[in-house]
């Protein structure tokens, strides 16, 4: 029972770490820059003016799309990582 207190405690304390685990990426050289926290909550978008062709709303689009699908994929493997040294691999839902 003392146990499982103990890894309820440091899985407590690992959430609250990923929560302030700052993650950042970009696309398209810099011109889209998301910044997500370590349980994948979007912190902030940053777009170029530059970054900005009202012709090509598209290519923006995409920019944004795969700044913020890396920024959650790095996220993602971040919490596995930290929960996994705890949970030594189990897999329990609700964790990650």
């Amino acid at each position: 029972m003392r146990q499982a207190q103990e890894l309820q405690a440091k899985l407590a304390k690992a959430q609250a770490e990923l929560a302030e685990a700052i993650i950042e990426t970009s696309s398209g050289g810099g011109a889209v820059k998301v910044t997500v926290n370590g349980q994948q909550q979007v912190l902030s978008v940053k777009i170029s003016p530059e970054a900005i062709e009202p012709d090509d709303v598209e290519m923006l689009e995409d920019l944004v799309m795969t700044a913020v699908n890396e920024a959650l994929s790095k996220s993602q493997e971040l919490a596995a990582e930290r929960m996994g040294k705890l949970t030594g691999g189990l897999n329990i839902p609700g964790l990650t």
